[in-house]
């Protein structure tokens, strides 16, 4: 090819219109924005109520039943009448079961939302300045599901939530409902859809890092796939930038592929690549480790004198592992992920669509929810497998901010078949998907499925780990082993060979899910299995828990938000029908009680307090969950517990879930207590109750039974220094009159050795003998350099057993010298549990959304002063405090 013309692409995103399909035309209405859905669309011309309020999810479910109709037209410009370019309709994503129709003629029967489409219609198109007339009709995917059920009946069919029918559509599976989420089986065009023009494109753009062990050069491998009817006398430049200045170049010939590698339609016309040595690289960090330094990659297509494409892509360097070596004095491997040489516990979270209408999730929402989860300390994000394969503006921000990413293949909770036209259809979505996202440095592990593994243990499905014989696992009543052992992982090893690959979440090598010594585990014996005290998550910890958590309710404005008539709602109430509606875990009022009615003096009104009480009890949860697991995380061969990934971040609507913020992005209070938890520097504290025979007395006696309750302090430093001359200092007091009844240092000139706990004491609780049970204890650190460093109060629990005074409690507003509000002040004559710090019920929710707290819920005791940072707030902002035991 000696010359051609630039690529041009014309979206294809004006003047659509959409319809019923068995109504008649008079029935198109326009749409309300473009990429879009069917639900987006029906609610902008109020056809349907706002299925997040109230019950008007029921009422909706029509619409999934339904063929409907999207259409448009299109003209390209008459400069691409020359017959000899390629003309393609490149659809991003459509949502599920699509017929695509261009000037009468069906170019396309789609089937899989998660494919992005290319279609050839040279032959098709009007490229005269003519219009094309460009339909879509979209088949109801729940009725097409069944279809297919019913067409396979020897699959062993089921699933945890949802239907059956959604284990043969290759569409987003939370549209079925799940536990968290309502059913909303939408369609439409969900991505962008683009006419290309053109005589040759760079049909991918790639990268192969390495980065040397001793971090001081690093080579990238640029490679650019070509399509092209004749790669002849083209050629590729690559340019390499950071920050707009100039790194490196290359122009590099295409060299044609073998026809014989032409195995299918991922095979590119042509090759180049380039190799680039970079010395002493800007390399990228999580966020607490370093900079989020970005190269960008440009490669542009040259034909003679012409630039016929380019493709740019940013890239961070860096070296990333997953460790799973043999541990000191403990059975199993570690598993951790190391950056830069750097191990990191991952404390993280589980991320889920953050709407069921994913057209309406713009750029700002994405990087708002991941700045949320940085500004909480978390290290790690993992995108669940039964939602969709996210945007890229999710991952650029991920990037961006230095927030490490977990990323799933999107199967989820059940037994999925895999007759052959499936399986190659999940293939092609697998490469894509890869293809789209595997420059992004934050993504550090792929896994296979969600719980899929534990499926087939509960069901007791055939599964011979020993068995390598590939085409036999068909034959089997679990042949979505093929899926996830023999399709993603080939898919990974050809195009993310230096990234690892995890055949399920959990997985623990092949003979059990749940066991705690070997990969990852979802920790689910707190709410689900056998509903253990989660003050006992020290004997719940695996080596990587991806999964964990604890329900509470969300913010009361949230809740007033879906109530239909808010504040006045006769529903407002906690166990009210439209409130438990708006909670899809089943026996969700049995489990909430019980952990309840475990832990605190509770009633169910008035909302305020009750919703308070679940979010303290969630709270409480979480936070024992990360410092005891955490404890774990003890230096080099002692990793025994890599990272824990609370389910989950985020909701995808108005919902009581497990998420530690709702769907409007307003924290839970569990949000602060595992902010505080993943801190850089913390103190860890828990009590334990040890019971043993006074000398003399008989074994079996109930009598001469000695009981003593005890304390055990640790620190953690997860930064990457040492500090040094650092204090235990301890204080307790009794929760019923205030009074000190210890002071004094436990640890004295200890060095917390970076990026790992350290055990501090184990004592006596300190103070009165025999009042345990009422003394309330705090922990300091205290360095020469820098002043107290960490703080942890200790209640005795269950709390619901404490007498509880009423404080008096000071809140007070501190201003800045100019006048501005930076925060609230704190302090009480009494230890006082969970302090929240709430705007004025009054206030407008857009007024409240304004404000930010760097804390909340914290625990006050005499002596102290304890400042929340406040964001956002004006003079006429009002707050109020809420805390446990307050008399409402």
């Amino acid at each position: 090819m000696t010359s051609a013309s630039p690529r041009l692409v014309v979206p294809v995103d004006q003047g659509w219109s959409f319809k019923q399909e068995d109504l008649d035309d008079s029935h198109f209405l326009p749409v309300s924005q473009f990429p879009t859905n069917v639900h987006l669309d029906l609610l902008a011309h109020e056809r349907i109520p706002d299925p997040f309020i109230g019950k008007n999810e029921e009422v909706v479910q029509w619409i999934g039943e339904k063929k409907w109709v999207y259409k448009t037209s299109f003209s390209l410009p008459k400069t691409t009448s020359d017959k000899s370019k390629k003309v393609v309709l490149a659809f991003d994503g459509l949502d599920t079961f699509a017929t695509v129709v261009l000037n009468g003629k069906t170019i396309l029967e789609s089937d899989n939302m998660f494919l992005p489409y290319r279609v050839d219609v040279t032959d098709t198109v009007r490229t005269d300045g003519e219009k094309n007339d460009l339909v879509i009709t979209f088949d109801s995917a729940y009725l097409r599901g069944w279809d297919l059920v019913e067409k396979y009946p020897d699959h062993k069919w089921g699933c945890w939530n949802g239907d059956n029918s959604r284990l043969a559509v290759r569409k987003a599976q939370y549209h079925w409902g799940w536990d968290w989420g309502p059913v909303t089986l939408t369609c439409g065009p969900w991505r962008p859809i683009n006419v290309e023009v053109y005589d040759a494109r760079l049909a991918d753009l790639s990268f192969g890092t390495t980065v040397d062990e001793s971090l001081k050069s690093a080579t990238v491998v640029a490679r650019a796939e070509v399509e092209a009817g004749s790669v002849a006398g083209t050629q590729v430049r690559f340019d390499v930038s950071l920050d707009g200045v100039a790194v490196a170049s290359e122009t590099v010939d295409v060299t044609a592929s073998d026809a014989a590698e032409k195995k299918n339609d991922d095979t590119p016309d042509g090759i180049a690549t380039a190799t680039f040595l970079i010395n002493s690289p800007a390399l990228w960090y999580p966020a607490r480790y370093g900079k989020q330094p970005l190269y960008t990659v440009k490669a542009t297509l040259l034909a003679g004198e012409t630039e016929a494409d380019t493709s740019s892509k940013k890239i961070g360097l860096r070296r990333a592992r997953l460790v799973q070596h043999p541990l000191q004095d403990q059975p199993g491997t570690s598993f951790f992920f190391e950056v830069n040489n750097v191990p990191i516990f991952c404390g993280g979270s589980d991320w889920i669509p953050a709407d069921n209408f994913v057209p309406r999730i713009d750029g700002k929402r994405y990087h708002d929810w991941v700045k949320l989860a940085l500004e909480g300390h978390q290290a790690m994000i993992r995108v669940w497998g039964g939602g969709i394969y996210e945007e890229e503006a999710f991952y650029d921000a991920c990037d961006e901010l230095g927030v490490l990413v977990w990323q799933d293949f999107m199967f989820g909770c059940g037994n999925y078949p895999a007759w052959p036209e499936l399986r190659e259809s999940i293939r092609r979505e697998a490469a894509a998907n890869v293809r789209l996202l595997r420059h992004h440095a934050s993504i550090v592990i792929w896994a296979g499925n969600n719980e899929d593994y534990q499926y087939q243990e509960s069901e007791n499905l055939t599964y011979d780990y020993a068995n390598k014989d590939t085409e036999s696992w068909l034959k089997t009543d679990f042949p979505a082993r093929y899926i996830y052992e023999k399709i993603l992982a080939d898919v990974c090893t050809d195009l993310i060979p230096g990234t690892p690959y995890h055949y399920g979440s959990p997985w623990g090598g092949g003979v059990d899910t749940h066991d705690p010594t070997v990969g990852d585990i979802h920790q689910w014996n707190v709410w689900h299995g056998t509903q253990e005290k989660y003050q006992n998550f020290d004997r719940l910890v695996g080596r990587f828990v991806s999964e964990f958590g604890m329900e509470a309710f969300p913010s009361v404005r949230t809740i007033d938000q879906f109530l239909p008539d808010g504040k006045k709602d006769a529903d407002r109430y906690p166990q009210s029908s439209t409130i438990d509606f708006h909670n899809k875990a089943d026996g969700h009022e049995r489990r909430i009680a019980l952990y309840l009615v475990e832990n605190f003096r509770y009633a169910p009104d008035p909302l305020e307090q009750f919703v308070y009480c679940t979010q303290l009890m969630q709270a409480e949860c979480l936070a024992s969950a990360y410092r005891l697991w955490k404890r774990q995380w003890q230096g080099p061969g002692k990793e025994y517990c890599g990272g824990a990934l609370v389910w989950q971040l985020n909701d995808c609507w108005p919902v009581t879930s497990w998420s530690i913020c709702d769907y409007y992005l307003r924290p839970k209070h569990a949000f602060f207590t595992v902010k505080r938890e993943m801190a850089p520097i913390t103190v860890g504290m828990t009590r334990k109750e040890h019971a043993h025979n006074e000398e003399g007395g008989h074994s079996h006696s109930r009598v001469t039974i000695s009981r003593q309750t005890q304390i055990e302090i640790w620190g953690s430093n997860l930064t990457l220094e040492d500090i040094e001359s650092v204090d235990c200092v301890v204080r307790a007091w009794d929760v019923e009159t205030g009074k000190l009844t210890y002071e004094g240092k436990v640890a004295e000139g200890v060095v917390l050795k970076p990026n790992r706990s350290t055990e501090l004491a184990a004592l006596d609780v300190p103070g009165v003998k025999g009042d345990e049970a009422k003394t309330v204890v705090a922990a300091y650190l205290k360095s020469s350099a820098a002043g107290q460093i960490a703080r942890y109060v200790n209640w005795p629990e269950p709390l619901k057993y404490l007498h509880l005074a009423k404080p008096e409690l000071k809140v007070e507003v501190a201003k800045n010298e100019s006048g501005d509000v930076v925060g609230v002040d704190i302090s009480s004559n009494l230890p006082v549990k969970g302090v929240a710090i709430e705007v004025h019920e009054d206030t407008s929710n857009e007024e409240a959304d304004l404000v930010k707290f760097d804390d909340n819920l914290v625990d006050i005791v005499p002596g102290e002063t304890v400042r929340l940072g406040v964001s956002g707030a004006t003079s006429s902002t009002q707050f109020t405090p809420r805390y446990l035991g307050m008399q409402v």
